[in-house]
């Protein structure tokens, strides 16, 4: 099972590292992080995706509490939510290829950011499937590089976290234990 975490913490030096390390002593193979700024001065969001059975994902969202810099943690696998990745591709593309390639783009509502004389760089955003497929429809034409954002996750309809600091029936469930 495939779980995915959105986790509030204090912008500051370390935090980072203090999160990964969690999932690391734990054995957890992150399969994807992002991590960016938010609507609020001084805290970052990180969109972690690990693959574990449910109990075990009830566990970690406990032990990241347990973090000082950690202010909210959401388990939106199992939530309406909304999940994107974004991908920038550069594509070879020669005077002969190129209008096939804006082809596909075009197909899949991608938009190309850059154009060299032998080279496009294209911008995707959908869901890790739908970039999956747009890289294998441009192999013919030879991908030259490609830079993937992972996930990032967005619940649906109104939603506020919890207050800074605030505990969770997760966070009880590993005190009890």
């Amino acid at each position: 099972m495939t779980i995915t975490y959105i986790v509030r913490v204090e912008n500051r030096p370390g935090v980072l590292t203090r999160v990964t390390e969690v999932f690391r002593r734990r054995a957890f193979n992150i399969e994807s992080l992002t991590v960016g700024h938010t609507e609020m001065p001084g805290v970052s969001r990180m969109t972690i995706v690990v693959e574990t059975d449910a109990d075990a994902g009830r566990r970690m969202e406990a032990h990241l509490y347990k973090l000082v810099n950690v202010l909210h943690v959401d388990t939106v696998t199992e939530q309406p939510s909304v999940f994107r990745d974004l991908a920038m591709i550069k594509v070879a593309a020669t005077p002969e290829t190129r209008s096939q390639v804006m082809q596909l783009v075009d197909v899949f509502r991608a938009r190309v950011i850059d154009v060299s004389p032998a080279s496009m760089v294209i911008e995707i955003t959908g869901t890790e499937d739908k970039i999956d497929g747009f890289v294998d429809v441009l192999r013919p034409y030879t991908v030259l590089e490609m830079a993937r954002t992972g996930r990032l996750a967005m619940r649906r309809g109104v939603s506020e976290p919890a207050a800074a600091g605030g505990a969770s029936a997760a966070a009880d469930d590993v005190a009890a234990a």
